[in-house]
């Protein structure tokens, strides 16, 4: 099986055995149901045994599996009628953002996600899903169409950061982060953002101010990448894996946080083993957060806001303890 991560390795050996029994049954005309079976309970059992234990250095593998399904994606099996809109009318088109307005049973919405490559020049092209300026510069634009229309946002976060190259900077990548926030919070229209991937420090946060931040099961959520995180603590990147059990980044913990609302179920593997079912898991959530929102003004939805993200980190201070 092409893609497979390690800790799979012990599910691809057996599903190689029990498909070299199959086969050798067929050749020498034996019934062999009774062995087929009970390797396929087998299987069962040690899938949901590997996939209902998976540690934060796993969930962060699967988060970024090279064929995870990404926005277009999602915006291929959820909407209809969807129209790409390009360019920041300032420098240029990023493509490691994509954007647009579609239809959502007949709903008119606004989409915005970051967006990674499916092979090696895909992915040089949208810059391995890392924006520059001019990227989260087009996302705001078709937002604020939104916002002046009155459609709802939804937004797909996957990347590992915003671009931290000199360019970059020198275009005002901070900047452009910092007025994404400061816009996203007084929109008037209810904005739902979905963790699809990599939710990675500012480049992911430019796309998350919403009334509801929505997870997927094996999604991961941080305030840098474990690579970075690991340079700092450990003094060296290659200890990714340690960080990322230590930074409490999936989606179980995050929830726990108050940073995201609700976490949408995976098939097992993930979301690249069965894409259709993910999109309807998908759907199905931002319908029903959407219908809660729809019942509020615009008055209440800025509200609303405003008070999840003053409630994130919020503490309780203990008097006389000593």
């Amino acid at each position: 099986m092409a893609n497979e991560l390690p800790f799979e390795k012990p599910l691809i050996e057996l599903r190689a055995k029990i498909e070299e029994i199959r086969k050798f049954g067929i050749e020498k005309e034996i019934d062999i149901a009774e062995e087929i079976n009970r390797l396929e309970q087998r299987y069962a059992d040690l899938e949901v045994e590997i996939y209902s234990n998976l540690s934060a250095s796993q969930k962060m593998q699967i988060a970024r599996h090279p064929m995870r399904p990404t926005t277009l994606d999602y915006i291929q099996h959820i909407f209809e009628d969807f129209i790409e809109l390009h360019g920041d009318r300032s420098y240029g088109d990023d493509l490691a953002i994509v954007g647009g307005i579609a239809k959502l049973n007949g709903i008119p919405v606004t989409i915005v996600g970051h967006q990674k490559g499916k092979d090696t020049k895909d992915n040089i092209a949208r810059n391995f899903g890392m924006p520059h300026p001019e990227g989260f510069r087009k996302g705001l634009r078709i937002m604020n169409q939104a916002n002046k229309f009155k459609r709802p946002i939804i937004t797909f976060i996957d990347t590992p950061g915003a671009y931290p190259g000199g360019a970059a900077e020198e275009r005002g990548q901070a900047e452009a982060i910092a007025k994404n926030l400061l816009e996203m919070a007084g929109f008037r229209v209810p904005i739902i953002c979905i963790v699809i991937g990599e939710g990675g420090s500012g480049g992911a946060l430019a796309l998350g101010v919403g009334n509801r931040v929505l997870m997927l099961e094996n999604a991961i959520y941080s305030v840098s990448s474990p690579e970075a995180a690991a340079s700092i603590l450990y003094k060296d990147a290659s200890k990714s894996l340690l960080a990322a059990e230590s930074m409490k980044i999936t989606a179980n913990y995050i929830q726990d946080f108050g940073v995201a609302d609700d976490i949408i179920p995976e098939p097992k593997g993930g979301a690249h083993q069965n894409v259709k079912e993910q999109a309807e898991n998908i759907k199905d959530t931002i319908l029903r957060h959407l219908e809660q929102l729809n019942g509020l003004d615009e008055f209440e939805i800025k509200e609303d806001r405003y008070k999840k993200f003053r409630g994130i980190g919020s503490f309780t201070t203990l008097e006389n303890v000593f």
